[in-house]
């Protein structure tokens, strides 16, 4: 089934303790197209300015990824700025510059209304609301929010919540939406608000997956060199969604499969910046850093 991704589409300038890069493709819906297209056909709904680079539009559509919902209104596009510490695991955020995406008002085409599976990028909780009532037919929706808007929009972000099958953020914004500090308690209660499932994202140490009846955890794979984290978050939800959407089982089961296929898309972004390390690895590449991944996990 087709899959459309709502959320941001940035220029990044980020440095990090090997290099620097200006103004590179980012934001959260480019991250996740580039990685889910590898599996699955994938529209793209988001907002620039007039001075985005038309050699982005081309990259992903080269790529397969449906542009025809990529707005473009008078101003600038969104812009993010950062400097990652010398563990990679931390960054300081030195400018964030809305432009035209302070006033993003998804407006979905007619066609992509009745994709099979739809991915709520992290923006306005009201904004995710207005998509959901765009949509016809949806088979599965998978949300990601932030501790901004888990404090600023309890309310509206609750009603998000009852209306999705899939809750995909980090271990902080787990025990913010909840007041617990156990993954496995914050886990019931967040179960216990809508979703059938919720993906717990841990950086270098994996993910976790909770449903009503069980739990299910995946390592990071170790690689020799991290050059830029930007991203690995959003490529994680890309190649767990758009693994999913090629396949009939939406059960635990499939999820699982899902788990791995995100944490081998989150790999691969980190190695490169922008979108350069999810573009490059072929179908054999996927497959075999997958196949290492399943070997970790292995007993015997």
């Amino acid at each position: 089934m087709e899959l459309l991704v709502v959320g941001s589409v940035a220029l990044d300038t980020v440095e990090t303790p090997l290099a620097r890069r200006e103004e590179v493709l980012g934001g959260s819906a480019s991250y996740f197209s580039a990685a889910a297209c590898r599996f699955a056909p994938v529209s793209l709904v988001a907002v620039v300015g007039q001075d985005f680079p038309a050699s982005y539009r081309t990259l992903l559509a080269e790529r397969g990824v449906d542009i025809s919902g990529l707005q473009t209104a008078a101003g600038r596009t969104f812009r993010w700025s950062g400097r990652y510490h010398a563990n990679m695991n931390q960054r300081d955020t030195l400018s964030t510059e809305l432009g035209v995406f302070e006033s993003f008002a998804p407006l979905l085409p007619e066609r992509v209304r009745r994709s099979g599976a739809l991915f709520l990028g992290n923006i306005h909780p009201a904004l995710q609301l207005q998509v959901l009532d765009q949509v016809e037919g949806v088979r599965f929706v998978g949300l990601d929010t932030m501790n901004y808007w888990i404090a600023g929009t309890p309310e509206l972000l609750a009603q998000v919540l009852a209306r999705v099958d899939l809750l995909l953020i980090n271990e902080e914004e787990a025990r913010a939406l909840t007041g617990r500090y156990s993954l496995l308690a914050a886990a019931r209660t967040i179960l216990g608000r809508g979703p059938r499932y919720l993906v717990v994202k841990r950086g270098e140490y994996g993910a976790l997956l909770f449903w009503q009846d069980g739990v299910f955890c995946v390592p990071a794979l170790l690689l020799e060199q991290v050059c830029d984290p930007t991203g690995a978050g959003d490529s994680f939800a890309g190649g767990f969604m758009g693994f999913l959407a090629q396949q009939e089982d939406l059960g635990p089961l499939g999820l699982r499969r899902a788990m791995i296929h995100g944490t081998v898309m989150a790999s691969f972004a980190v190695e490169d910046f922008s979108l350069d390390g999810l573009l490059q690895p072929d179908a054999p590449a996927i497959a075999a850093r997958g196949q290492a991944l399943l070997a970790l996990m292995q007993l015997g």
